[in-house]
């Protein structure tokens, strides 16, 4: 077993290969059994450093892959758009976003989707699978990041700061609302009349007195 250490980070990659010692037999016996009949195969010693390379090969790959994290280094470039990616994969992915490939369906539904996470993110609304689960009060949620959002209410985590007077929140959408007292903005705004508002909460209770 060999292991690469990673200097910028305390994560080892291991690699899991077995090279013979010259001491040891040129081929390796390999029996397979076909019910009443055995065959037997030889392996050469060239054909396990082959294999060895291989193996190498794939971990070094990774290893290089995973240094880009600390380096920054994205070499795939979308030819759409301005937008590059550290990996082929995640380039691929991006390019359905123009292409408006959606290669994942659902079985239960018509809907599709670029990702296979993303399909099995959205099947836990028809299953009702919950696997993220509060260790605080046990309440259950479908993904990791609402568990996250709501452990804040325990934790009294606020990580959404105003730049302008200071004031945190838990959730960034609390942020956003809030800033808008600073900015002046009303993006709701009302069909019947010129009337708007910051919240859509706002634009609600409004929109009753023209129903009235």
């Amino acid at each position: 077993m060999a292991s690469v250490k990673l200097e910028d980070c305390s994560q080892t990659l291991e690699l899991n290969v077995n090279i013979k010692d010259e001491e040891e037999e040129e081929k390796i016996g390999t029996s397979v059994s076909h019910g009443d009949r055995v065959e037997t195969f030889s392996t050469s010693r060239e054909q396990q450093q082959e294999d060895h390379r291989v193996k190498r090969f794939s971990v070094l790959d990774h290893l290089k892959t995973h240094e880009r994290i600390h380096t920054g280094e994205k070499p795939y470039s979308c030819s759409d758009c301005v937008k590059c990616f550290t990996t082929s994969t995640e380039l691929n992915v991006h390019q359905r976003t123009h292409t408006g490939e959606k290669p994942y369906s659902c079985s239960d539904c018509v809907k599709c989707f670029t990702t296979s996470t993303r399909l099995k993110v959205h099947q836990r609304t028809h299953t009702g699978e919950k696997p993220y689960f509060c260790s605080d009060c046990g309440v259950s949620f479908s993904l990791l990041g609402h568990l996250k959002r709501h452990a804040r209410i325990h934790t009294g985590e606020k990580p959404y700061t105003c730049s302008d007077c200071g004031k945190s929140f838990s959730l960034l959408c609390h942020l956003k609302r809030h800033a808008r007292i600073h900015t002046g903005e009303k993006p709701y705004s009302c069909s019947d009349c010129v009337k708007c508002f910051t919240t859509s909460t706002g634009l609600i209770v409004h929109q009753r007195t023209h129903k009235s």
